[in-house]
C-alpha cells in the first residue's frame, strides 16, 4: 500500500487534467483535485491499484460535473485560462476537444489522453459500452468537422 503522499504524486496530474477538461479552469481543476484526495482519505478498500485509479477518475468526473452544475459556477464571471497542463504539441487538439459537449469530451479524453478502453470507460462512467462507443463516434465526427473548418453546433 502506498502512502498518501505517493498517491498524490502519482495521480494529482492526471486528476487535474481530467477535471480541467470538464471545468475548463486551472484553479477549479485544482480545487476538484483537492476534494478528490480528501474523499480518498476516507476510502479504504480497493481491490487493486487499477481499481483505485478507476475510482479516482470516476470521483473526479463526478465532482467536476457537480461543480459545473452548481449555481455558483454558472453565475460567476468567466476568466480566461490557459491550458498549461498539456504539452505544446497537443494544445490545438486539446482546445478543440474542450469545445465539445461534456458527454463527448469526457470519453474522448479518457480514451485518447489517458488510454482507457471502451469497456473501462463504460465502467468508470457507469454507462453501457454501446453508449460510450456512440459518444466516441459522435465526438470524433464533431472534432473532425470543427477542425476542418465547420461550425460548432449543439
Amino acid at each position: 500500500m502506498k502512502n498518501f503522499e505517493e498517491l498524490i504524486d502519482l495521480y494529482s496530474d492526471m486528476i487535474i487534467r481530467i477535471a480541467f477538461q470538464i471545468v475548463k479552469n486551472q484553479a477549479d481543476a485544482e480545487d476538484v483535485c483537492q476534494e478528490v484526495f480528501i474523499k480518498l482519505l476516507k476510502e479504504k478498500d480497493f481491490k487493486s491499484e487499477e481499481h483505485r485509479k478507476a475510482w479516482l477518475i470516476r470521483v473526479t468526473v463526478n465532482k467536476s460535473k457537480d461543480l459545473v452544475k452548481s449555481s455558483w459556477f454558472r453565475n460567476r464571471a468567466e476568466l480566461m485560462d490557459n491550458i498549461a497542463v498539456y504539452e505544446n504539441e497537443h494544445l490545438h487538439i486539446v482546445e478543440e476537444v474542450m469545445k465539445l459537449p461534456i458527454k463527448y469530451r469526457t470519453p474522448i479524453y479518457l480514451y485518447y489522453f489517458e488510454g482507457y478502453s471502451v469497456k473501462e470507460i463504460a465502467n468508470i462512467l457507469n454507462k453501457s459500452q454501446n453508449t460510450v462507443l456512440s459518444w466516441l463516434n459522435r465526438g470524433r465526427k464533431k472534432l473532425e468537422y470543427n477542425m476542418v473548418g465547420g461550425f460548432e453546433n449543439e
